[in-house]
């Protein structure tokens, strides 16, 4: 199982990190270790001082593929939650300065968090569909897939393009403007719509 992650995909997320809008998707990826597991405590990583909350809309594919043209790319995903990708953003900071790679900021034990799946099927416009974050019973994040500068099928396919997609993988597609920081105590719950799909507490 592999976890795709794109970045900087809302315009006004790319802006309010002073980050050039992308010419095309950026990709990058965390280990399966990453991924948080059901019933499991999410524990405030000592290496970090600066812990960010990134909420974004994640697809399940459903299908093997490799080199999916766009007009194809929708049969290759079956289900959509909704997901946290935690970041040390102070270790972050550290290492696009040096010009290194991001995975200590990232890719590290747990830091990707999803909540229960929407089939999408049940669906009823998966380029109109409304997600938010709270923290401490606070909206802090909302966005809409139809802001996303590449859409769902955008993505997969751009994805599929360098990597194989495999049954099980993951695609977090990006995080609306509000990210913010996150200490112990804090309470965090993401929605689809109406629907309550994750809640996690920092410990």
């Amino acid at each position: 199982m592999k976890i795709f992650c794109v970045g900087r995909n809302y315009v006004a997320h790319a802006k309010e990190l002073n980050n050039e809008i992308p010419e095309e998707p950026i990709i990058f990826m965390k280990p399966k270790s990453a991924l948080l597991q059901a019933h499991t405590p999410f524990y405030y990583p000592e290496f970090t001082n600066e812990l960010h909350y990134e909420c974004e809309l994640v697809l399940r594919i459903s299908k093997n593929g490799k080199y999916i043209q766009d007009r194809f790319a929708s049969k290759y995903y079956d289900a959509v939650t909704v997901g946290i990708d935690f970041t040390a953003r102070d270790i972050q900071t550290e290492l696009k300065e040096k010009g290194l790679p991001w995975e200590k900021a990232k890719a590290w034990d747990n830091s990707a968090a999803i909540g229960k799946w929407i089939p999408l099927q049940n669906v009823k416009n998966k380029k109109d569909l409304n997600f938010c974050l709270y923290k401490n019973k606070e909206l802090v994040q909302q966005g809409n897939s139809s802001l996303m500068i590449n859409s769902f099928d955008k993505v997969v396919a751009y994805i599929s393009n360098y990597f194989s997609v495999n049954i099980g993988d993951l695609v977090f597609t990006g995080t609306p403007a509000g990210v913010g920081e996150c200490v112990v105590g804090d309470e965090l719950e993401a929605f689809i719509e109406d629907d309550s799909l994750l809640t996690i507490e920092i410990k």
